[in-house]
Formats: C-alpha cells, sequence, structure tokens
C-alpha cells in the first residue's frame, strides 16, 4: 500500500470516528434538575454520569441545575449551599432562572425537596419535555391533579413515585406467582412527619407506595390508628381485600413487605438503593412513557390525604371518593380565582 494511501484510509477513519462520536453525542439526553436541596441531587446525578453507566443511564447526563430552595424548611435551608457546591463540582452548569433550565436540557428532574413548590415550578418547566417529580409529588392532593391537569393542556409527560415502588425486595414480590393472587398486603418503614406536608407525604410515602404496587388500585375506605410509637392506616379495597401501612416512629426503622395468597404467604425486606428507580426515570426520558398511571399516584394521594381526615375524624372511615371530590372543587376554585377579572 502506498503512503498516499495509508494517509487517506487513516484521514477516513478518524472522520468517521469523529462523525460517529458527534453522533452518540446527539443522541444523549440533557437533563436539567429543578431544586438542589435533597440528598437525591447528588446520588442521582453520581449514577446517571457515571463514565461506567450502562443502560438507559448511558443515554443521560445531568447538565445544568436550578438551586431553588425554601427558606421556611430548614431540610432545604440548610442543605442548600452544600449541595449546589457539591453538584457544581461535578460540572453541573448552575442557572438563575426556570425559564433558563428549560431552555438548556431534554428532560428535567423536578427533586426540589419542599412539595408545596412543586406545583408553581411544574407550571413553568411544563414545556412538552418529560418531566419527573421526585417525592412528595406535591403538598396536596389538589395540587397533585393540578399538576396532572396542567401536564395534560401542555402535552407534557410526567411521572411521580417513590423510589421504594422498583426496589428489588418489591419487584421479587410482585413477581412471585407462587402464592397464588393477592389477597392482601401490609407494608412497613419509618415515618417522619415535615408539618407544612400531610403526615404521610414526606416519608410514608416510602411504605404506601409499594402498598399500591402490590396491591394495585381499587382502595376505597381508609381508616387511621395513632399511638407514639407508630401510625397504622388501612385501607379496604372495592373487591374486599385488605391493604395497610405502619409508619414507625420508634424502634427498628427498616422497611418490609408481606404479602398473603391464595396459596400462601411471602415476606421480603429492605431497600436496594436508588438505582432501580433512576433506570426507570432514564428509561421514561427516552421513551416518554410513565411507568406510574396518573391515576394510580391520584389515588396513592387521596389514600395519604384520607388518612389524615380519618385521624380528625377519631379513627373513622374515609372514602376515598370523598378526598378526590374535595381536591375537585379546591381545583374549581383556583380555575375560578385565576379567570375571575380584577374589581376595578
Amino acid at each position: 500500500m502506498t503512503l498516499r494511501r495509508v494517509i487517506f484510509y487513516t484521514t477516513l477513519v478518524f472522520a468517521l470516528g469523529t462523525c460517529c462520536s458527534a453522533l452518540a453525542k446527539e443522541r444523549v439526553i440533557r437533563a436539567g434538575i429543578v431544586g438542589c436541596d435533597t440528598s437525591h441531587v447528588i446520588a442521582f446525578t453520581d449514577l446517571i454520569n457515571n463514565p461506567q453507566a450502562t443502560g438507559s443511564l448511558a443515554n443521560v447526563e445531568v447538565t445544568v441545575a436550578f438551586p431553588g430552595g425554601s427558606d421556611d424548611l430548614p431540610a432545604s435551608r440548610d442543605r442548600l449551599p452544600n449541595f449546589v457546591a457539591q453538584i457544581r463540582k461535578k460540572g453541573v452548569s448552575i442557572v438563575d432562572s426556570l425559564e433558563e433550565l428549560v431552555d438548556q436540557c431534554d428532560a428535567i428532574l423536578l427533586e426540589s425537596v419542599d412539595g408545596r413548590v412543586h406545583f408553581e415550578q411544574f407550571k413553568v418547566i411544563a414545556q412538552g419535555k418529560p418531566v419527573f417529580i421526585d417525592k412528595p409529588a406535591a403538598a396536596s392532593l389538589a395540587q397533585v391533579m393540578g399538576i396532572f391537569s396542567f401536564a395534560e393542556a401542555s402535552q407534557t409527560p410526567v411521572f411521580s413515585s417513590s423510589s421504594l415502588r422498583f426496589v428489588d425486595s418489591v419487584r421479587e414480590l410482585a413477581a412471585d406467582h407462587s402464592i397464588g393472587e393477592t389477597l392482601g398486603c401490609e407494608t412497613s418503614g419509618p415515618l417522619s412527619i415535615e408539618p407544612h406536608h400531610p403526615d404521610l407525604f414526606w416519608y410514608g410515602i416510602h411504605g404506601v407506595e409499594p402498598l399500591f404496587t402490590l396491591m394495585g388500585r381499587g382502595c376505597e375506605t381508609v381508616t387511621r390508628v395513632d399511638s407514639k410509637s407508630s401510625s397504622v392506616v388501612v385501607g379496604k379495597w372495592r373487591d374486599g381485600r385488605i391493604g395497610s401501612y405502619r409508619g414507625l416512629k420508634q424502634g427498628g426503622a427498616n422497611y418490609a413487605f408481606t404479602v398473603y395468597g391464595t396459596q400462601g404467604v411471602a415476606h421480603r425486606a429492605g431497600s436496594s438503593g436508588y438505582e432501580p428507580a433512576v433506570r426507570e426515570i432514564c428509561d421514561f426520558f427516552a421513551t416518554r412513557k410513565p411507568p406510574v398511571s396518573r391515576e394510580e399516584t391520584i389515588e396513592i394521594f387521596a389514600f395519604m390525604e384520607a388518612a389524615d381526615e380519618s385521624k380528625r375524624r377519631g379513627g373513622g372511615p374515609v372514602p376515598i371518593a370523598e378526598m378526590i371530590e374535595r381536591a375537585e372543587r379546591e381545583m374549581a376554585s383556583w380555575k375560578a380565582t385565576v379567570e375571575s377579572p380584577d374589581d376595578p
């Protein structure tokens, strides 16, 4: 082979390699983070931006973040500066507005630790790009329903979930057909309450989400019993099945899941970390198909609000439908306020 041909082929290979590299980079989904006041921001970024990441994780890169923060919430205010500094060191660009963030990314992780700000933040970022909303999805059922309504109007794919839905323990139970059909389920986990949110929204969601993952939709009524050591919330499904969540305020605080079937009983405990959930999020960014339905998420938050209402009623049963109807009235009042003209 002549020197001229060697040079030609070497140049061609280099050009093809550069072209392929450019195409690969174009296929990467740029993810933006809203709210840097939770440890999830660091954990999720480490998983997604890991050079050894595989599968859907390798197709996403966290590139930009908006700090956010809530001054009246210590869990946000006291941790925000450190988390912002950490994520900046990881090469993530920090922007000053939600509008800037939306312009610089293809998909969004709404991570603000304070559920109260999610609805207003979502209204700004809902521009057709897929959005994952970390727990709690919002600070009320009405706000959760408002988010889904705004998502539909703006044609923005969205889902929210606790990471516990996707852990190995829960998935193994969901796939265990040896115990027959599911007759009931019990879940348990640590219960930490944040005063600005309904009791189960802050940490109870990690036990309630697996309960619905294993039981499916169809809960009709909710009752709650409280003590200094725990809160027990029991749901009755329309087909007569019973599912319960035990929130542990004292003692051992491991996550545990038990399913009662027609052929036996199965039990699992523990969590396998964030990676399974983050893979689901990255899959969603690529497919734009939510792994958890709007209807199930609304029922989960209605269950948790019904738990608070049962507590107020001294442990009496509260219909899920009542909570949804109340939230719909709240949404209607918001709409009326926005649409009514200002007084002259």
